[in-house]
């Protein structure tokens, strides 16, 4: 099988404007006639995110062709699950609208922060959103009681499958809490009501691991997937930093690990000496195109990598 090839950095947000001053965090693609829109988390001075997007040639993804000057989805209100940030994770179309699954930023007490999914919806093709619901679409239950975060959707039969990180704990690193997750499963008829079935996807390699953000495509045979997972130690661009993996299933339930796929590993050096994170792939003219993050959980930016003979 062949290798991924890294096509390097593609785009860093130049820090001019006020709402985007640092990090292009979690990109999420979605093919848009001969151009890839990418939407990606961008930090303000005070660390809170915003989502905005910019866009690529289909052909060529490291010609970056627009990039846009404003929030497309801000701040949620005072005292909601969004109040501190709102970062895209998967933008897909339903009928006429454009809607963003999106992960909600809340600062914490003990903890440093939470998260939760929400739901956002477009109606001028996914230049402004507004919130489908103050409150998220998926979040803590009995069963999952810590957080939820970066989804990715499917839809099959009229049947909505969710693959979303859950919390699965906290632990304390040199005095520091650190999350631990895991990627889930969830289910909905029409993507606005979900059933969290509580099914971890994902087997663990340590129990200190993180496994998230999940980017889920269909094959002949079952699907596949590409993930984020960490260790809990020196993760912060250190040994147990971010590394992409890759799974496979036949029903999209019960998944098998798979060695990590070769070609996206860091490189050593540049923007992602250390740190290779949150991937989001997409299939275009017969090869796989995958947006992911480096160093810094986005601060250095946007990059992308190819499969040829997709």
């Amino acid at each position: 099988m062949a290798d991924w090839k890294q096509l390097g950095a593609i785009f860093v947000p130049n820090g001019e404007l006020d709402w985007s001053k640092t990090h292009a965090q979690a990109p999420a693609a979605l093919l848009m006639g001969d151009r890839i829109r990418v939407y990606y988390g961008a930090r303000d001075a005070d660390n809170r995110s915003r989502t905005s997007f910019f866009e690529c040639d289909r052909a060529d993804p490291t010609r970056v062709l627009y990039v846009h000057d404003q929030p497309v989805l801000g701040l949620g209100k005072p005292g909601t699950h969004d109040e501190d940030g709102a970062i895209g994770s998967q933008a897909m179309m339903v009928g006429d609208e454009m809607w963003l699954y999106y992960g909600g930023v809340s600062r914490g007490g003990n903890v440093p922060y939470r998260m939760s999914v929400g739901l956002a919806r477009s109606r001028d093709g996914g230049l402004t959103f507004e919130r489908a619901f103050e409150g998220p679409v998926v979040d803590r239950t009995p069963h999952e009681p810590y957080m939820t975060m970066a989804p990715n959707i499917l839809i099959e039969g009229g049947v909505w499958t969710m693959w979303y990180g859950s919390g699965t704990g906290w632990v304390e690193i040199d005095g520091k809490f650190e999350p631990t997750y895991q990627i889930k499963l969830a289910r909905s008829d029409d993507g606005l009501t979900w059933r969290q079935l509580n099914h971890a996807c994902i087997p663990k390699l340590d129990p200190l691991e993180a496994n998230t953000r999940p980017s889920v495509l269909r094959t002949g045979d079952g699907y596949e997937m590409w993930f984020s997972y960490r260790n809990s130690i020196g993760y912060r661009d250190g040994t147990g930093s971010y590394r992409i993996g890759h799974a496979t299933s036949t029903d999209g339930v019960e998944w098998t690990r798979q060695p990590d796929p070769e070609g996206l590993k860091p490189t050593g050096e540049g923007w992602n000496s250390a740190t290779m994170s949150y991937p989001s792939v997409v299939v275009a003219d017969g090869r796989k195109i995958m947006f992911h993050n480096g160093d810094g959980f986005g601060q250095t930016g946007v990059g992308c990598s190819v499969l040829e003979d997709a």
